[in-house]
Parts: C-alpha cells; structure tokens; sequence
C-alpha cells in the first residue's frame, strides 16, 4: 500500500503558502524600535507583515509535528522584503518540545544572509548560518559561506547501490560540524573561477525512532565505511561557464559546471579519494513575459578512492534522493559509486497578486526527475533509473525569497516536500 511521505522544512515560507487561508496583519513601526532587521533602506516608519500559522506535519521519518509559529516579513522604501524573521514552537513524539528561529536578511540585491537556530528536547538540534555577496569587484567577485552543527535523529540508510529494497531501512543520528565556503571570479565573457573548501566532522550514533533497526543492527560496521564517523577535508576547484539574466532568481540562459574536489588525508581526512561533477542547466522561456519557462538540470557524479570505494565514508559517497534531486524518494535515498540525473520542470507564472501587502508570483511547476546511482557510467542500466513525475506549486517575493511544495511520485509512494528556494 502507498505511504504519503511528507518531509518538511518549517520557514517562513508558510506566510506565502498559507496566506489563502489564514489571517495576517500590517504594522508600522519605527526603524528604532528594530535594531539588527533593518537598515536606513527601510526608512524611518517601517512597514511589517505578520502571519501567524499553524504547524501540521507528518512523516514516515518523524511521524507527526504540530505547532504554531510567526513569521514577520520587514519591508525597505521599495517595498521589497528586506528581512525576515520566523519563530516556532512545535512537538514531536520522537524528538519532544523543539524551539526554531528562522531569518534571512536582505541588506541589498548583492547580498544575503540566512540563519537557522533550533533546539529539540530529544536528539535533534541544528545551528546554521549563510551568506552571499555578489557586490565586490564590481560583481566580478562573489563570495559564499556556510556554517553549520546539527544533528539528525532521523537519519535512514538502506545499502548500497540502486535497488536496495525499502525492507533494509535502518535509522541513525548524524551528528554533525560543517563548514563549506567559496570564491568565484568572473574571467570575463560568461566564464568563473571558482576556488573553495569543504569541511566536515561527522559522528554517528542511535537514531530517535525506536521502530527502524539501528544502523550497524542490520548492517555489519566493516560494510559501511565511516559508520564510527569520519572527517572531511576537501579543497574545490571549479570552471563555470554562465549566461543567466539574473544571479538570484534567472529566468534565461544557460550554465555549465566542471568540479574536482579531492579528500586529502594528508589534511586530516578520512581517507583520499575524489569527487568529479559535471552540470549543465538551462532556463528557456517561450513567451516575451517570460510566464512560461522551461527549466532542466543534466548531471553526473563520481567518486573515486585511491584503489576502491570500499573505504570512502558512505555518506561521501555519490548520493541521490530528497527535495532536490529525485524528489519521489527520501533524502540520501540511494547510495553508490556515481550517479547520473536528470530533471525537467515547466515553471508556469498562474498569477501576480498581493496578500497581505506582499506581492508574489505564484507559479505552477509539473516535472519530471529521472536518474539512478552505479559503479560508474559505463555500467549504467536502463532497469537501474528512477522515474518521478510530479508537480510543485511556487510562490516568489522578489528580490530572492522562494518557497516551494514539490509532490514527487516514486515506485515507493508520494513524497512531499516544503521548502525555501528552488530545486535548482
């Protein structure tokens, strides 16, 4: 029988999804009274949009969640959201109490930060913080950085390679410190540079859900290396070619990416091997309002160790499933050497409209991903891919805010997905 799978990131993004049916309200309020959220760009009397919610969430990972929070939308003198600020409350049988406060900050259209702090009462927390600027050099000079420590008690594993069945499903917590930044050069006529470093601490440990086996219960430590945990160190190095009209939210043109990042043990990593990427992306619209866009993304991954991959951490591994890859499938769903994907969506603007004095596009957003995990490319077979139709529903505030549902339908049931920004 089919199992609705809902996996769920509580953000802000409820205030749009939401807003059919709830009601929200706007104040004014001086620019003194809110230190940290706002800027001279605000203006002296500030305009904030509050929408209180409801949280219901369920999962075959979590089980049940409800709550409430609110979530604050703060306006500069264009009218734009220049920052946003969601605390919540909600519980959860596994995890208890959790507390959660969401806000991402706007400063200019070059720049952006976003912060996440939540705190359960069993297993799970998470601490994150990101940030982008595209203002220096001109726009020649983009820099990127992401911080985080978290941990996940609901963790699933299911073997390796891609038709490991849904009956080996085992639970574990990863417990996490990462950090993951980046520099990318413009080197004129659409081309990058990108340089950057990733880094990450891993311990893994019982899960929070009592009725999926333990990891290492169902699976013996010596066939899943890492499972004791294990460090990252990874330089990066990049060739992007770019051709997009916008470098927040594009709506044409074309990209292309070339990445090798190697794991150096000299370094403090677990082991040496290699990760090798490629993506291409394209965005084409068909009508000069640009309310039709068709949007694929084609990419293959490889991993590679020094002699095999029998000793490369599992979750270094080439990885497909969840929101933003085989969205009918769980995240780190399935697990192997390389993997090969595809995804098509056709982004369709219904309507421009204004709730609550915020203005949004809502969009419509059939797609299809289709890929699979291998050895290597060469041994690929047909029987191996995953097929996902679905359709997502989008809502946009301009200059960069996104917040999307994704119905993903897989051999396995329907996922569904609640996010912030789009697949990719």
């Amino acid at each position: 029988m089919l199992s609705l799978r809902i996996h769920y990131r509580i953000v802000a993004v409820w205030c749009l999804v939401g807003s059919f049916f709830l009601a929200g309200c706007t104040s004014i309020i001086p620019r003194d009274k809110l230190p940290l959220l706002t800027d001279e760009s605000c203006g002296d009397q500030v305009k904030v949009v509050s929408v209180p919610l409801p949280v219901i969430a369920t999962s075959p990972n979590e089980g049940i969640t409800v709550g409430a929070l609110t979530a604050f939308l703060i306006h500069n003198q264009q009218d734009e959201v220049y920052s946003l600020l969601a605390p919540q409350l909600n519980h959860n049988k596994n995890f208890g109490l959790t507390g959660t406060l969401y806000g991402a900050f706007n400063p200019t259209h070059e720049r952006s930060i976003e912060f996440n702090l939540s705190q359960s009462q069993k297993k799970n927390f998470g601490y994150e913080a990101k940030i982008r600027d595209i203002s220096l050099m001109d726009g020649r000079l983009e820099l990127k950085g992401f911080l985080a420590w978290f941990a996940d008690g609901s963790s699933r594993f299911f073997g390796f390679h891609s038709r490991t069945p849904d009956s080996f499903e085992t639970n574990y917590t990863n417990r996490e410190v990462t950090y993951n930044i980046s520099a990318t050069w413009f080197l004129g006529r659409y081309y990058y540079l990108e340089l950057g470093h990733r880094f990450r601490s891993v311990g893994i440990s019982h899960g929070a859900v009592s009725s999926v086996p333990f990891i290492t219960d169902r699976f013996a430590a010596r066939e899943v290396p890492g499972v004791n945990g294990f460090t990252t160190h990874a330089p990066r190095i990049s060739l992007i070619y770019s051709s997009y009209d916008n470098k927040t939210l594009p709506t044409y043109g074309g990209y292309a990416r070339i990445t090798f990042e190697p794991t150096i043990k000299a370094l403090g990593g677990a082991e040496d091997y290699r990760h090798y990427e490629v993506e291409l992306k394209g965005y084409l619209p068909h009508d000069q309002g640009k309310r039709f866009i068709s949007v694929f993304r084609l990419m293959y991954n490889q991993t590679l160790g020094e002699s095999d991959n029998r000793k490369v951490p599992f979750l270094e591994q080439s990885i497909l499933g969840g929101e933003n890859t085989l969205r009918g499938y769980g995240r780190n769903r399935f697990i192997d050497n390389s993997f090969l994907l595809l995804n098509l969506e056709e982004r369709i603007r219904l309507f421009r409209w204004e709730v609550f004095n915020v203005t949004a596009d809502w969009e419509l957003a059939p797609f299809v991903d289709l890929g699979a995990v291998m050895e290597s490319l060469p041994k690929a077979r047909t029987r191996d891919f995953e097929f996902n139709p679905g359709i997502g529903f989008r809502a946009t505030v301009r200059p960069n805010i996104v917040g999307r549902v994704d119905v993903g339908i897989g051999r396995e049931g329907p996922s569904v997905y609640v996010g912030l920004g789009y697949p990719f």
